[in-house]
């Protein structure tokens, strides 16, 4: 099956269109470009879907259903699953989904590349589904529709109430996009810079791209991290601490917002670069140009190992000679908005993590 074709078009229509995945095109202004202006519109109809759920939850199971029903009867629509999913114990026995088995595709992940057949995905849970259905596509990625029903929600602003009203706007195209930038990360060997060490649990990748954060730390061991960060191949510092954490503005609100790290909108173009209990009272989180190159190596003189996690998976450990690469990758997340950029990112803030939230002062 062939990826229809869908573009992000900007409402001004003064600048040619650049490639951002192979699904859609973005127009970039000579001038400052108002992130209200990004907005996907269909060239034709899409035709096939990724449905990726929470597992082993079993709140979920009847939306994911309802869901599967409205998408092939209703709508039509060739519709993806993982094989993980039909294999689950809360779905293995139920009538009802067995009767619709038939009219889905089953893939695997790291077996099955679905990245050509499938022209907008669908995630029924929280934010830890929505970096799941990021890790699936190491390329370009289509449009992510992300319906709530997890615990947080920050990344997921659709209500599952009226999903079918909600589908149908999307597949009539038109909607807000934001472009979630990604991390393109690599394990090499520092005495070999064309010996890359292949991830774990990915054999057949030497990178990977990531929506939230590389996180290198101390793992098990007891003593601080010494890391030497390089930008550029420049010496920018050292780190003596719990270790540090390379975010995109998307991840800017996850652990790096924990670790004190400014919030940043997802539109901004950056790295956020934040230490984890530093061993001194200066050492700030900072911001650089989104597309540098980050190296992080262990120091000469540090004691023990140290462990890298690409959001939250793929956990290696880093040996001396073991440096990480990691830049800007230019296949972003089309996120689809429940009403735009600027409004859904306030929004969660204010829902999600009460930013500053209280109440109003009395009048004298």
């Amino acid at each position: 099956m062939a990826p229809v074709a869908a573009k992000i078009q900007d409402l001004d229509n003064n600048s040619p269109l650049l490639p951002i995945t192979k699904r859609a095109h973005l127009n970039f202004l000579s001038t400052i470009q108002d992130p209200g202006s990004q907005r996907l519109t269909w060239y034709t109809p899409p035709l096939s879907v990724l449905v990726i759920k929470k597992i082993s939850d079993s709140s979920v199971i009847q939306p994911f259903k309802d869901l599967i029903t409205y998408l092939t009867v209703d709508r039509n629509m060739m519709v993806y699953i993982e094989a993980k999913v039909v294999e689950e114990d809360l779905l293995k026995e139920d009538e009802e989904f067995l009767n619709m088995k038939h009219k889905i595709c089953v893939f695997k992940e790291g077996y099955d590349d679905i990245s050509e057949k499938v022209d907008l995905v669908t995630c029924l849970g929280g934010d830890g589904t929505l970096l799941y259905a990021s890790s699936l596509f190491q390329q370009s990625v289509p449009p992510i529709l992300a319906f709530h029903m997890g615990s947080l929600g920050f990344l997921t602003p659709f209500r599952f109430e009226n999903f079918q009203e909600q589908i149908n706007h999307v597949l009539e195209g038109n909607c807000y996009l934001t472009l979630r930038s990604r991390l393109k990360c690599s394990i090499m060997k520092d005495s070999d810079e064309t010996n890359i060490r292949h991830l774990k649990n990915d054999k057949s990748k030497s990178t990977i791209l990531v929506l939230n954060e590389v996180v290198v730390d101390r793992g098990p061991s007891s003593y601080i991290c010494n890391i030497d960060v390089f930008i550029e191949k420049r010496l920018i510092t050292s780190v003596q601490g719990d270790g540090i954490i390379i975010s995109t503005p998307t991840g800017s609100t996850a652990y790096a917002a924990a670790a004190g790290a400014s919030m940043c909108h997802p539109n901004v173009p950056a790295i956020i670069i934040t230490p984890i209990c530093p061993h001194s009272l200066s050492f700030r989180p900072i911001v650089v140009p989104a597309g540098v190159e980050i190296k992080i190596s262990l120091s000469p003189e540090s004691r023990n190992s140290a462990w890298v996690s690409f959001d939250g998976r793929n956990r290696s450990e880093i040996l001396h000679g073991d440096s990480v690469r990691i830049t800007t990758s230019i296949y972003p997340i089309p996120s689809i908005c429940f009403q735009d950029q600027i409004t859904d990112w306030f929004e969660s803030l204010a829902g999600c993590l009460n930013w500053n939230v209280r109440k109003q002062q009395k009048k004298t």
